[in-house]
């Protein structure tokens, strides 16, 4: 009876435009790392961008939350609201880390294989992007949110492979006579790995939801 009764009234529709607004820092976040992983003197303006981003991605999340407190109704379960606008703030917040991490070591060179893994990145980002409007007609687009999923894992698969490559490489350069280019670019890479790790959970989040729903 009670679902019957919720399905007459109307759900809050703002949910999918904070959705958006954060899938958007993610994209802009991305891209300013992958520009970042160019090196040279553009750097610190990267960084900052980066850092800007994630402080946009935490005033919507904090909206998002507190938005799910406050609505009678929600356009879906109120929990997979919480871990998808979670699971997408922690991929920036990682994006962030790896900045950090860049300017702590002051680092001002990457690999090929950093550079690729941060175009890994932006690809993940624009993946959640064309996912989150889909999410307003999930029956409808089920089969295009299962094939994003997949392509997101896939990435995540091709992140790992480039971590471990380019991991070998950079101990094979530095191990005999520079140890500290190997263990700060080490660093990078774990960094870069957790960005993806943090994407691939944004879409086992939104396949658990796609299931919950079709």
């Amino acid at each position: 009876m009670m679902r019957w009764f919720n399905a007459l009234l109307p759900k809050e529709e703002r949910f999918f435009d904070m959705f958006a607004a954060h899938s958007k820092t993610l994209v802009a976040g991305a891209a300013a790392l992958r520009a970042l992983l160019d090196g040279g003197d553009s750097i610190p303006r990267n960084f900052q961008l980066v850092m800007d981003r994630e402080h946009d991605a935490d005033v919507i999340t904090r909206d998002v939350l507190i938005a799910v407190r406050r609505t009678f109704i929600t356009p879906f379960d109120r929990g997979a609201i919480k871990e998808l606008i979670t699971s997408m703030d922690n991929s920036i917040d990682q994006m962030q880390k790896t900045a950090k991490a860049v300017m702590i070591f002051e680092l001002r060179e990457f690999t090929p294989q950093m550079r690729e893994m941060g175009d890994v990145i932006g690809r993940c980002a624009a993946l959640v992007e064309e996912a989150i409007p889909r999410l307003r007609s999930i029956s409808a687009e089920a089969h295009r949110l299962s094939e994003i999923t997949e392509e997101i894992s896939r990435l995540e698969g091709q992140a790992d492979e480039l971590h471990d490559q380019g991991l070998k490489e950079l101990f094979q350069r530095h191990r005999a006579s520079d140890p500290m280019g190997y263990i700060t670019g080490n660093e990078v890479y774990d960094h870069l790995e957790k960005v993806v790790d943090r994407f691939d959970d944004v879409a086992n989040v939104i396949h658990a939801t796609v299931i919950e729903h079709v």
